[in-house]
């Protein structure tokens, strides 16, 4: 499942209307979450634009990335972390 969350840089990004505007034009096929007060962004301790992570299926953190690129490693990652089974 893919989740982006929406922590806005600039104030015109706060609004609801534009974010839903972005996400059709863009046309992101993934649920997108507006987080105007930024408790996630604070709760993973982020810094930066953009940031990736792969929870798995017990919640942890896999694996991490800050910035554009990388696609196939993050492929890679996403792979091995459908692969796993529950105990």
């Amino acid at each position: 499942m893919v989740i982006g969350n929406h922590y806005p840089e600039f104030e015109y990004e706060a609004d609801f209307e534009n974010l839903k505007e972005a996400v059709k034009a863009l046309e992101v096929p993934y649920a997108v979450a507006q987080d105007n007060d930024g408790k996630t962004w604070r709760a993973y301790n982020n810094r930066y634009w953009p940031s990736l992570y792969l929870i798995d299926k017990w919640g942890h953190i896999r694996y991490r990335h800050i910035g554009e690129g990388r696609y196939e490693e993050t492929e890679a990652a996403i792979q091995a972390l459908l692969k796993e089974t529950y105990p």
